[in-house]
């Protein structure tokens, strides 16, 4: 099996080797890349041109790019340089270890107020440098916000953001869009609105999840979650300082007019407790060359040198690839169960045959109402019910971390991720004969998982092994 595996070549586009997927939507996915040249790991989106033609987001995603050339900032995701074939637009990001910050709430429930506070500082020096650029976000909301291997908050997913040349006549823009809970009353409102003071509401928003835990405003029907909105009724927890309190109302006006502005939040004595601005070096770009990813006659022939498609064994996944599925370091998220943590990728480990794998989760998700497509060691499940948003659609692969034990890795590419979570803890119930974990006397300790991976040795096994089910 390793030496087959071993065989099967990786797709190859301009000086990076492409890995495995770290997530995917509708019309792109992400992959784990290597640049070749330089050693530096990377992230590459990979746009479907198709699906963006036929679906007519163009114009979205040459303003995502445009959007990412006019950026640079050290607490915005860095983009390093677009290339485009007659089928696919790669855009070469930087790539984060720290996951969302969404999933960090999620987990830890909220922040200490000092805590909070960094991140907020962060997320608003960002906010302030996009609109020195004339670029509006339009979609910030903690699952956007992504943090490095050292807690550095990352400004992420540009696809809605808006640029100066969208603003209309009467200097407003007019395109409704954004998160319900996160938008500012005046976008609701339909008549118009300043792309920096609907940010800055939505900063706002942020800044009190941090720090309660829970949204200010929820309602579960959307015309009592705008009438909410509109009116700014909520009401700040106790544990909130009178110092926080006040800003937070501030930035909660629903009357844009008054609300406060970010020259005024720098200057307020809560936000400027312990604040130090990043250093960094402004960069001039042009966006003369983004019409060009769509010009089917540029050359093209070179820049993806092999088909990772028909691959007969399943992707061997190294120790370094393995440490960027989990955070950081901490290996533990891969081995371990984490009850109460809603996330649109889950992972198991299994010593059973990869075949073997691909037929139980297959006859396990069938019955559930799910069709499946497989292509080798992938799988696509595909709901036949329509969902909250749309059909359910569940994106599996397995890689080979060492000769007998594989890790299943299974997405959410569409649909909604309580719908996913929900979807998984059942499929999990069928799988649990095939699921590899330790019990406390066989526990495998993380330097000898990963010493396994580089070394291609089996992890250890003495004897007290159990399959049992633990599903993440």
């Amino acid at each position: 099996m390793a030496n087959r595996t071993s065989a099967a070549s990786k797709t190859r586009v301009g000086k990076y080797e492409l890995g495995r997927t770290l997530g995917e939507g509708s019309f792109a996915k992400v992959k784990f890349a290597k640049n070749i040249e330089a050693g530096e790991n990377v992230a590459i989106k990979i746009v479907d041109k198709e699906k963006v033609l036929k679906h007519k987001m163009i114009g979205q995603i040459k303003r995502e790019i445009s959007t990412m050339k006019l950026i640079r900032h050290p607490n915005v995701i860095r983009m390093y340089e677009v290339m485009a074939s007659k089928t696919k637009i790669y855009i070469v990001l930087e790539f984060v270890t720290g996951g969302e910050l969404f999933n960090k709430i999620a987990s830890r429930g909220r922040f200490k107020e000092d805590e909070a506070r960094k991140y907020f500082q962060q997320l608003i020096h960002a906010v302030d440098y996009c609109h020195s650029r004339g670029v509006y976000h339009r979609d910030l909301k903690p699952e956007n916000l992504l943090l490095d291997a050292n807690g550095v908050l990352k400004v992420s997913d540009f696809g809605l953001s808006a640029l100066p040349q969208q603003v209309g006549d009467d200097g407003l823009l007019h395109t409704t869009c954004g998160t319900p809970n996160y938008v500012a009353p005046e976008v609701i409102n339909n008549k118009g609105y300043h792309g920096a003071k609907a940010d800055l509401w939505s900063c706002g928003v942020i800044l009190f999840v941090l720090m309660a835990g829970y949204l200010p405003f929820e309602h579960p029907n959307l015309m009592g979650l705008y009438k909410k909105i509109f009116k700014a009724d909520f009401d700040c927890p106790p544990w909130f300082s009178s110092s926080a309190k006040k800003l937070i109302k501030r930035i909660l006006d629903p009357n844009p007019l008054t609300r406060i502005t970010v020259a005024e939040i720098i200057e307020n004595e809560w936000f400027k407790k312990g604040y130090i601005p990043p250093r960094f070096e402004r960069a001039d770009a042009s966006l003369d060359d983004v019409d060009a990813i769509f010009n089917e006659s540029r050359d093209s022939r070179n820049l993806v040198e092999q088909c990772e498609e028909g691959s007969v064994v399943p992707a061997t996944m190294n120790a370094f690839e393995l440490i960027s599925t989990s955070q950081g370091l901490n290996l533990s998220s891969l081995f371990e169960k984490q009850m109460g943590l809603i996330k649109r990728e889950t992972r198991f480990t299994s010593k059973c045959p990869a075949n073997e794998i691909i037929s139980k989760i297959e006859k396990t998700a069938m019955p559930m109402g799910f069709g499946v497509k497989k292509n080798n060691y992938k799988m696509k499940l595909l709901g036949e019910k329509t969902g909250r948003k749309g059909h359910l659609a569940v994106t599996t692969e397995i890689f080979q971390v060492a000769p007998s034990l594989f890790m299943v890795e299974l997405r959410k590419s569409e649909g909604d991720t309580l719908e996913f979570h929900k979807f998984y803890n059942n499929l999990s119930t069928g799988l649990k004969d095939i699921v590899w974990t330790t019990t406390d006397r066989g526990k495998v300790e993380e330097k000898d998982v990963i010493a396994g991976c580089a070394a291609g040795s089996s992890p250890p096994n003495d004897g007290h092994s159990q399959s049992q089910c633990a599903i993440r």
